[in-house]
C-alpha cells in the first residue's frame, strides 16, 4: 500500500523487505527475516537507524511475506524519526520486480535516483558518497561492488598430456560481486514489467543490452549481509562491539 504522500523533492530510498529468509528457518516460519533481533532491535530498525544517521529519512519498504507484522511494527515511521511508505507484492517479483510498483505507487522527485538496498544489509557505506558518485556519473544504474574470495577446498593438480606439471595447494580466486545496494534512475525502472518477476541482475543485464550505462562503486568497508543463523549472530556480535 501507498500512503499517497505528495514527493517532497527529496530523494527516496527503498528497501527490500519482501522475500520469506527460506536460509533462515525454521525462525523466519512465523517472523519475516527483517524483524528478526539482532542485538536489542530487528534488523530492518537497525537498517533505518542508519540510513537515518546519513540523511536518508524518505523511506519506501517493499515487503510481500508476513507484510503486516513489517507494517504494524514501523508505521509510518514517525517513532523512529523517518518517513515510511510501503508496496506490497501480491506474488514474489524477485529483486527488481517491487520496483515497478514503487513507480507506480509512489510519487518519485523529477530525475532524482533512488537509493536501493536488500532489507538484510549492515554496513558502514557511506551512502552521500555514493550518491554523490552515481549522480556526478551519468550512470542509469551504480552498482556497490566489493570482493568476494573463494577458496578451493582441494589442491588443484596441472596436468598436460597425462603428465602432472604442478601442483596448487587450496588456491582461491578473488571475483567482485554485487553488495546487494544500488542508486536507480527512475528512468531505469521503465524495463520492470508490472507484475513480472524481475531480479537485479536482469534489469542490469536488460540495460547494457539497450546501451544504457551502468557503474560500478567499489567498497571496502563493513558489510554483512544476514542470509543464515549464523550471520544473525555474527550481526549480534558486531552490534555488541560498536557498543562496547
Amino acid at each position: 500500500m501507498s500512503t499517497g504522500r505528495m514527493s517532497t523533492g527529496r530523494m527516496k530510498t527503498v528497501i527490500l523487505a519482501g522475500g520469506r529468509g527460506v536460509r533462515l528457518r525454521p525462525l523466519t516460519y512465523t517472523i519475516p527475516k527483517p524483524l528478526l533481533p539482532i542485538g536489542e532491535k530487528p534488523i530492518l530498525e537497525e537498517i533505518i537507524d542508519r540510513l537515518k544517521a546519513s540523511g536518508f529519512d524518505d523511506l519506501v519498504i517493499a515487503v510481500g511475506y508476513r507484510a503486516e507484522l513489517i507494517e504494524t511494527y514501523f508505521r509510518d515511521g514517525a517513532h523512529l524519526g523517518v518517513h515510511i511508505e510501503y508496496v506490497r507484492e501480491t506474488q514474489p517479483l524477485g529483486t527488481a520486480g517491487p520496483l515497478a510498483l514503487v513507480r507506480d505507487a509512489v510519487a518519485l522527485a523529477d530525475g532524482e535516483p533512488l537509493l536501493v538496498m536488500n532489507g538484510d544489509i549492515l554496513t558502514d557505506l557511506d551512502m552521500r558518497a555514493l550518491t554523490a558518485a552515481h549522480r556526478q556519473s551519468g550512470h542509469e544504474v551504480t552498482v556497490v561492488t566489493r570482493d568476494h574470495v573463494l577458496q578451493h577446498p582441494y589442491g588443484v593438480i596441472q596436468v598436460q598430456d597425462g603428465r602432472v606439471t604442478g601442483i596448487v595447494e587450496k588456491p582461491s580466486v578473488t571475483d567482485t560481486v554485487s553488495a546487494g545496494i544500488y542508486a536507480v534512475q527512475p528512468s531505469a525502472l521503465d524495463l520492470i514489467p508490472k507484475d513480472e518477476f524481475v531480479d537485479i541482475p536482469d534489469l542490469i543485464n536488460r540495460l547494457l543490452a539497450g546501451g544504457r550505462p551502468v557503474g560500478a562503486y567499489r567498497f571496502d568497508g563493513e558489510w554483512l549481509a544476514i542470509d543464515r543463523i549464523e550471520q544473525l549472530e555474527d550481526a549480534a556480535r558486531l552490534l555488541a562491539e560498536r557498543h562496547a
